[in-house]
């Protein structure tokens, strides 16, 4: 049955949405930040071990599953097994705790792009003080709303009149600005030790059982964080895919092109933060504070970050328009299914409503953030001893259900519906990497899955006490 909801025009701009969702500040700061904190090397080993024998298949079991269905995530798995309805829903909640948070970033750095402006008139970046300011000033609340808006308005534009279109212009800009920004990187003095960082073997995060495992951690949360699994978005996007497109060739590019991204943005980071003594591992700060420093002393400063600050507002935006589709589509299907029309502008309303609550406590919750002394008006909100709300939001979202729902999915395709997707994927394309896809999705990927589904929950436990 083909839904009302809306068609990509073009494979490419289907390819062009699912990295715009994918490629976003989990790859251009939570990749160098959770490298720097899992020792590099070793993290970016584990990276790639588990984009090919988890990231990959899963991406390509999302985007099958929602063009098999034509339906976003809560009735594509009802249409699956009705007792596996309950996946649906909690990755489906996913994007309202990423999307309560995601925007107040998206607003910090707009603040910073328009910031960068003023380079080019001699002033200088003041990045300690700056960041603090940006938390506790009430006023950034402003930039987020605007950052919000412009999120509202290319979701209520459809899926190829709004985010087609911008994803098709922003994604290759984006790319082009972050090869820019990387040589840029590379070739300051002192930016070899970012390299080896990088690239050079060394297993200093895996030298022990606790080791491997916080590494593990890490770069499982930052794989489903990057290509954003299990949050509804690739089933909601695959549910616009024209049938006749090849969605083995489509799993790979995705996969392989946000890896590029999170290299790339490596690249651009960690070798300016040796060449001036930064710390790797330092947070938002390695975004809000360590680029600042850098670009103030680097010559051609104004220009490259300018360049830089656009780069990340156009990531921030594309992700957070994936992020409120993949809500919005599932609630677009409840309506359909009760004979009622598709109405996208009413839709995008309720999440946008729900996108304002949650990023207005995100906001108030920024002295505390900036300042542990500081008392926040957001305390009450502190669950479970979480020590602020943007943490609250992360943990349940990327920490917990992400990881979680992913296993119960691969359960589901490897184990209890098997060979579910065959058709779908046949249907365009010979299923080549079938062998492979099924030993990965029924024994590897459950294994990692349920490791770091463990040091999450963990981590989360720890958080706590």
């Amino acid at each position: 049955m083909e839904q009302q909801k809306g068609k990509f025009d073009s494979n490419f701009g289907f390819l062009m949405a699912s990295l715009g969702s994918a490629v976003g500040l989990g790859n251009l700061w939570g990749f160098p930040f959770k490298m720097g904190l899992g020792g590099g090397f070793a993290f970016l080993l584990l990276y790639v071990i588990l984009l090919v024998v988890v990231g990959y298949p899963l991406v390509l079991s999302e985007v099958a599953i929602g063009r098999k269905s034509q339906k976003a995530a809560i009735e594509a798995y009802k249409e699956i097994h009705p007792g596996f309805t309950f996946n649906g829903v909690l990755q489906t909640a996913v994007p309202f705790f990423l999307i309560a948070f995601y925007c107040t970033f998206g607003g910090y750095v707009m603040k910073y792009f328009f910031k960068s402006l003023t380079m080019f008139g001699g002033k200088q970046f003041e990045p300690g003080p700056t960041f603090g300011e940006t938390l506790m000033n009430a006023s950034s609340v402003v930039w987020v709303l605007i950052f919000l808006a412009l999120t509202i308005v290319i979701v209520l534009g459809g899926v190829s009149g709004g985010i087609e279109k911008f994803c098709k212009i922003a994604m290759p800009a984006l790319f082009i600005m972050l090869v820019v920004i990387a040589i840029r990187s590379c070739t300051l003095s002192g930016a070899g030790a970012g390299l080896a960082f990088l690239f050079k073997p060394h297993f200093e995060g895996m030298n022990s059982v606790g080791g491997f495992f916080e590494t593990l951690k890490l770069a499982g949360s930052q794989m489903f964080f990057s290509l954003s699994l299990a949050s509804g978005c690739l089933i909601a996007y695959g549910s616009y895919l024209d049938k006749k497109e090849n969605l083995e060739k489509d799993a790979v590019i995705i996969t392989v092109g946000d890896t590029c991204a999170a290299l790339l943005a490596g690249l651009a980071i960690m070798p300016a933060c040796a060449a001036y003594g930064l710390e790797f591992g330092a947070g938002p700060g390695l975004l809000f504070v360590s680029m600042p420093t850098v670009f103030n002393d680097m010559k051609g400063g104004a220009f490259f970050a300018l360049l830089f600050w656009l780069l990340v507002f156009f990531a921030c935006l594309s992700s957070s328009i994936g992020m409120m589709e993949g809500g919005i589509s599932a609630i677009l299907d409840s309506r359909i299914k009760k004979g009622k029309s598709a109405n996208r502008f009413a839709v995008t309303m309720i999440m946008g409503a729900w996108a304002v609550i949650g990023n207005l406590m995100t906001a108030l919750d920024g002295p505390a953030l900036a300042d542990a002394s500081n008392p926040s008006p957001m305390g009450w909100f502190h669950l479970f001893g979480i020590p602020d709300v943007l943490d609250v939001w992360d943990a349940v979202a990327e920490g917990i259900l992400m990881p979680l729902t992913g296993l119960i999915m691969a359960i589901l395709i490897g184990w209890v519906v098997p060979h579910y997707i065959d058709d779908e994927v046949e249907s365009s394309s010979a299923f080549k990497s079938k062998g492979f896809f099924n030993f990965c999705i029924k024994w590897l990927g459950p294994i990692f899955m349920a490791l770091i589904v463990w040091g999450q929950i963990s981590s989360v436990i720890g958080m706590t006490k």
